[in-house]
């Protein structure tokens, strides 16, 4: 989380709720890894199960957030869909692909045009998406176990950045909150 450097980046109004989708988003991409890590012998129903809801929790997670353009969550989704639909290793593996670019390339864009409190959070996450994705062809023909291992293991990464984001932003409200609220002392904003 990249923290302000002066008085004049504190959260704002619009900033300051802006924890709540960032956590959504931590946490959908949290329990994934989770059960990717704990799942000892997935099969390729298990696979596309997983994978596409996944790829759909992710696209409402970033439809919710609403900080990329619509196409994102469009292409999220669909990728989601893709994987349920073709119930394959490649099929799993070629639409979390293509789903995957679009999301970190959307990130690595937005942190790179929109300099705010989340810019570098948007670059790292962007860099994870597009790295899992490539990764992601190269794992097809170990099956379903080698690419719930890799999407598991990007989706864990950006979890743990996008909750610690999300903890950051909720304290920086609540600290800005009480700064400004009326007969506040110094001592209870600490």
């Amino acid at each position: 989380m990249t923290l302000p450097t002066n008085s004049s980046q504190t959260p704002s109004a619009p900033v300051a709720g802006l924890w709540k989708p960032v956590l959504i988003r931590a946490a959908v991409a949290l329990v994934f890894g989770v059960v990717t890590a704990f799942w000892s012998s997935p099969s390729v129903e298990v696979l596309a199960w997983a994978m596409g809801l996944y790829l759909l929790a992710t696209a409402a997670a970033v439809f919710l957030w609403r900080a990329l353009p619509v196409f994102v969550p469009v292409v999220v989704a669909l990728g989601g869909i893709g994987t349920l639909v073709t119930q394959s290793d490649a099929g799993a593996g070629g639409a979390a692909l293509v789903a995957l670019v679009v999301l970190g390339a959307s990130e690595l864009t937005r942190g790179v045009q929109k300099k705010d409190a989340l810019s570098r959070d948007w670059l790292i996450s962007g860099v994870i998406s597009v790295g899992t994705a490539i990764a992601l062809p190269f794992f097809i023909p170990l099956g379903a176990h080698a690419l719930l291992g890799v999407a598991g293991g990007g989706a864990i990464i950006t979890g743990v950045l996008w909750i610690l984001s999300g903890l950051t932003l909720r304290h920086d409200a609540k600290t800005a909150a009480g700064a400004h609220a009326p007969g506040a002392s110094p001592e209870a904003v600490n």
